[in-house]
């Protein structure tokens, strides 16, 4: 368990990853969650993780990757010269990430692959930006399986999550930061679990570098400097912003 300045009210849980990195669970991640801790008892051979760009869906999927010993197939492996058995190498579990994003994915393919672990009583998790009902999929087999598929969303983090993120990341590195640090790199930083692995990595290499401590002054400095090489500002913080999605985009846990 990670040591947390006192002064931080962050309730969350800190959960082990067989091996990798911890991950924290909060009401942003809680259901998709749920649904991994309940694998393999599936409803169905396939289950859809969604969410923004950032969100923690590949953490996530790493996570269930590392617990069911799945093999992961990308896209661009699943041709029409792929068969499933060639890809499993005697796999159980399969992990597809960014299906939805993928420019030429072939479909045939893909529905062969759930067919086949259909068939062995094997299991499928998707990953995309939006969920399977929303897959430009032409195939129509495929497109009926999936869209019946469960499909659970990953929110953007909170201000609880993205503080407690950070506060991990910093002890990860052995830095001590205090709360007024950890307060306005929440308020001020982009929302995403991607923008907070490279500030905290931006802002332990200048500290290092410039024999400095961490303090608002230095991460205002390198927050300052993303920007301006990101040719954009930040996205400003809320912790209560949400997408909205369909009443049929997800399904929660039973």
């Amino acid at each position: 368990m990670i040591r947390r300045p006192a002064q931080l009210p962050l309730d969350l849980t800190l959960r082990p990853a067989l091996g990798r990195e911890d991950f924290l669970v909060a009401p942003s991640n809680a259901d998709a969650v749920a649904w991994l801790d309940r694998w393999p008892a599936w409803p169905g051979p396939a289950l859809a993780i969604h969410g923004p760009a950032g969100c923690g869906k590949t953490h996530l999927a790493r996570v269930w990757q590392a617990v069911s010993s799945a093999v992961e197939v990308t896209p661009a492996q699943l041709t029409a010269d792929a068969a499933p058995s060639d890809l499993l190498n005697d796999a159980r579990a399969v992990l597809v990430e960014d299906v939805g994003e993928a420019t030429g994915v072939d479909e045939a393919a893909l529905f062969h692959l759930y067919n086949h672990l259909a068939a062995i009583g094997g299991t499928l998790l998707l990953t995309g930006v939006e969920p399977p009902a929303r897959w430009p999929l032409v195939l129509p087999d495929l497109a009926s399986r999936l869209r019946a598929a469960p499909a659970v969303r990953v929110g953007p983090p909170d201000d609880a999550l993205l503080m407690a993120l950070l506060v991990k990341l910093f002890a990860d590195r052995q830095l001590r930061v205090g709360e007024d640090v950890i307060r306005w790199l929440a308020v001020h930083m982009e929302r995403s679990f991607d923008a907070a692995r490279r500030l905290v990595d931006a802002i332990d290499q200048t500290a290092l570098a410039e024999h400095r401590p961490v303090t608002v002054a230095l991460a205002r400095g390198i927050l300052d400097h993303q920007t301006a090489d990101a040719g954009s500002p930040p996205a400003p913080a809320s912790g209560s912003r949400h997408d909205e999605v369909g009443p049929n985009d997800e399904v929660e846990p039973g």
